[in-house]
C-alpha cells in the first residue's frame, strides 16, 4: 500500500497548501487479462503472468477497488486483472476508468486472454481478433426438456416470444447484447500480426488430429472473428450451433462465431458507459482470445465426456494459448508504444 499511500498524501498536502492535485499517469495501452492462477511471477502461469515478466510490468500498484492490484512499466504500459465472469471484469474496469492516478483519455485497451473455439474455425493456439463480441447472458430461457419441438433451442431473445424472432431489437434495444470492435483498429491488427508464427506442440498436434473440420487440424494460426461472452462456462456440439446461430441473429449475420469467453462484454459495457464519460476512447479498444481448448467434443466422444477433461490448466492447449496470446498481442502492444508521437492521436491503420 506504499505507494498508493503517498500519492494520497502529496494529494492532501497540495490541497492544504492550495497545490493542484499531482498530475495523473499518462496511460499509452492497458493490457487486460482475466486471471492469474497463483503469484504475478515465478510459478505457473495465468494469463497474466507473461505480460508481467515479459513487458517488464515491474511497479506494483495498490488497488483495492478491483479484482487485483495493477502492475505498470516504465513505458506506460498498464496490466489490469479483471477477474473471472462479466460482472468481475465490469466492476474492475469502471473502478480503472474511475482511477484518479490515471489519464486513460488517449490509451488503448487490449483484452487478451484464452478461450474455447469452434473446430469448424480454428485450431487449438489459434489466435483470434473479435471483430464482434456477443452476449450469452441476456435472454429468456426455457430448459431443453420443454422447448416446442419445431425450436432449435430454449433460448430466446430478450422482449422476443421465440428463438431468432424478428426484427431482432428486443425491446430493451441493443445495450449490453452486441459490441461491435472499431473494424479499422482490427483491421490494423489483424495486418500486423497475421503472419505470425505461434506455438505448435506434440499435444496439440495429436489432439487437433482427433477433430474432423479442416481448419481444426491446421497448425496455429491468426483469425478474425466473433466472440460469444457468457459467465456461463458451456460445451459441446449443440451449444457451439447455438452459439453460431446466435452471433448470427444478433449481428444481423455480420460476423461468424468463433471463439467463447466469460468475461469481455462486462469489460465493454464498462468501456462504453467510461467513454461517455469521456474517460477512455471506445474506439480504442480490441479484443483477443486465443484457443485454450475446442469448445465441443472430439469425435467419439460425449460432450459429457468432453467438458469432464477440459478443466483449466487441463486444456489441450492451455500454455500454448498463453504464449499465443502474448506472442500476438504483444506486437500491437509494443506497436502502439513505439508509434505514440503518432498513435497518441490518431488511431493506426492497416498497412501502416
Amino acid at each position: 500500500m506504499r505507494l498508493f499511500s503517498v500519492f494520497l498524501l502529496a494529494a492532501a498536502a497540495s490541497c492544504a497548501l492550495g497545490q493542484a492535485a499531482p498530475k495523473p499517469i499518462e496511460v499509452k495501452v492497458v493490457v487486460v487479462n482475466m486471471f492469474e492462477v497463483g503469484a504475478d511471477t515465478g510459478d505457473a502461469p495465468g494469463e497474466h503472468q507473461y505480460w508481467v515478466e515479459r513487458e517488464h510490468l515491474d511497479t506494483v500498484l495498490p488497488f483495492p477497488e478491483g479484482y487485483h492490484d495493477l502492475r505498470m512499466n516504465k513505458d506506460g504500459v498498464l496490466g489490469v486483472v479483471t477477474g473471472v465472469g462479466t460482472a468481475r471484469a465490469a466492476a474492475t474496469m469502471m473502478a480503472l476508468g474511475r482511477d484518479p492516478r490515471f489519464d486513460l483519455t488517449h490509451a488503448y485497451f487490449v483484452v487478451a486472454g484464452i478461450a474455447g473455439i469452434d473446430p469448424h474455425m480454428g485450431s487449438l493456439g489459434s489466435a483470434v481478433w473479435a471483430d464482434y463480441v456477443v452476449d450469452a447472458d441476456l435472454a429468456h430461457e426455457i430448459d431443453a426438456r420443454e422447448i416446442p419441438p419445431d425450436w432449435k433451442t430454449g433460448y430466446v431473445p430478450l422482449g422476443r416470444s421465440t428463438p431468432y424472432e424478428q426484427p431482432r431489437q428486443a425491446r430493451f434495444g441493443d445495450d449490453g447484447n452486441v459490441y461491435r470492435l472499431n473494424p479499422a483498429l482490427v483491421d490494423w491488427a489483424f495486418s500486423l500480426t497475421r503472419e505470425i508464427h505461434l506455438e505448435d506442440t506434440p499435444g496439440i498436434r495429436e489432439r487437433r488430429q482427433q477433430f474432423s473440420p479442416e481448419a481444426a487440424k491446421r497448425p496455429p494460426f491468426v483469425l478474425r472473428g466473433g466472440e460469444m461472452s457468457g459467465s456461463t462456462f458451456w460445451h459441446g456440439k449443440l451449444l457451439s450451433q447455438w452459439a453460431h446461430d446466435w452471433v448470427s441473429y444478433q449481428t444481423d449475420g455480420k460476423s461468424t462465431y468463433a471463439v467463447c469467453g466469460m468475461e469481455d462484454t462486462g469489460t465493454l459495457q464498462s468501456l462504453t458507459w467510461l467513454a461517455r464519460a469521456g474517460k477512455i476512447d471506445i474506439d480504442r479498444v480490441l479484443v483477443l482470445r486465443t484457443a485454450s481448448n475446442y469448445d465441443q467434443q472430439r469425435e467419439g466422444a460425449t460432450a459429457a465426456q468432453s467438458l469432464a477433461e477440459t478443466k483449466i490448466r487441463q486444456y489441450s492447449a492451455y500454455m500454448p494459448s498463453l504464449d499465443s496470446a502474448y506472442r500476438v498481442g504483444h506486437v500491437v502492444v509494443d506497436r502502439l508504444v513505439a508509434d505514440w508521437s503518432e498513435t497518441r492521436e490518431h488511431l493506426p491503420a492497416a498497412g501502416k
